[in-house]
């Protein structure tokens, strides 16, 4: 039996254990930014699409006319729809913030990015419907003296307003969610 010298493989030394430790914690999740649910950020941003909505709402409500035309129809319902949506998150950031609890749990956020993107989208929508229909009758048909193209110009304002403040509330709900 021929016996050789044997050989030595170079072995890497085990992980420490505050290295081990550091692998198996989950990885960094986004921080809580201003304008998150639960932060104050977020809750002025809800409540300044609640108060948009409800005067988009309420000056479209008023004006004796607005029935007559789909889109105003649409602005009224998408508004109202706001409006709840704002109010009822603005009493969960409100809750958040009194107990101090952090809105990052996935069902949640997914709930908030779901319902923000559907209600800005239908507030997008029925205030870009909104201003073509004024501007049909304002600039094309010349028959503002005979309806209420101011108050219809300000309840689209409004709802674009509603819609501004809607948008990066879904912006970070969607990459609060599309970060996990």
């Amino acid at each position: 039996m021929n016996g050789g010298q044997g050989t030595v493989h170079p072995v890497e030394a085990p992980p420490l254990q505050t290295e081990r430790a550091n692998l198996l914690l989950p990885r960094n999740r986004m921080k809580d930014f201003q304008g998150m649910p639960g932060t104050i950020g977020g809750l002025f941003l809800r409540f300044s699409q609640m108060f948009f909505a409800v005067l988009a709402l309420s000056v479209m409500a008023t004006t004796s006319d607005f029935p007559s035309v789909t889109a105003f129809c649409y602005l009224v319902a998408a508004a109202g729809l706001q409006s709840m949506w704002s109010l009822a998150l603005a009493i969960v950031d409100i809750y958040a913030l009194l107990v101090g609890h952090r809105l990052q749990n996935y069902q949640v956020v997914s709930l908030f990015a779901i319902g923000d993107g559907v209600t800005s989208t239908l507030t997008f929508a029925a205030a870009c419907a909104s201003a073509g229909i004024t501007v049909l009758i304002g600039n094309d048909f010349s028959t503002c003296d005979r309806n209420h193209c101011t108050e219809f110009e300000t309840a689209t304002a409004m709802a674009f307003l509603s819609w501004f403040c809607a948008l990066p509330s879904f912006l970070l709900n969607y990459w609060s969610l599309a970060s996990r």
